[in-house]
């Protein structure tokens, strides 16, 4: 969790990014580090946990982290949270809250308050459309036979 934490300090006095750091550990070996690039990249999706899945992901050649333990400087938004679920790690650790997040002005209660939203009636409206032609490539992946099921 130091490490995790130092990287969040380090990013901000560096002037790369939020102010967010994260590590991926199995057993006492880190795997990967990574911090928030989301300014410095462009990238909304570059996160300090989400580049850290990433490397650690590339890293051992897997996509899932299993016996492996993320610690993160802030309690993860729902994007990072998201990935994490898919990552299927063993443990997360955080250090900030998202209250505290939310008082730096990184607030997404919006996000969660979204979620349970009607499509039509989310900040940025969601609309269905071609349903009939998107179920084709569920149909295909049912009937694939040598898929890599996750």
């Amino acid at each position: 969790m130091a490490r995790a934490i130092q990287l969040s300090i380090d990013n901000v006095l560096a002037g790369r990014g939020g102010p967010f750091g994260a590590v991926i550990a199995k057993g006492v070996d880190i795997i990967a580090e990574g911090v928030n690039c989301v300014t410095s990249a462009n990238d909304p999706t570059a996160h300090a946990e989400i580049v850290a899945i990433r490397e650690a992901c590339k890293k051992l050649g897997a996509f899932e982290l299993t016996g492996c333990d993320v610690y993160t400087s802030c309690e993860p938004c729902p994007m990072c949270l998201g990935a994490i679920y898919w990552a299927r790690p063993d443990r997360v650790y955080f250090g900030n809250t998202a209250a505290d997040a939310s008082n730096a002005g990184f607030d997404d209660s919006l996000i969660y308050s979204e979620i349970p939203q009607p499509h039509s009636q989310r900040k940025i409206p969601m609309i269905q459309m071609m349903r009939d032609e998107a179920l084709e490539a569920f149909r295909a992946w049912a009937k694939q036979a040598n898929k890599v099921p996750y």
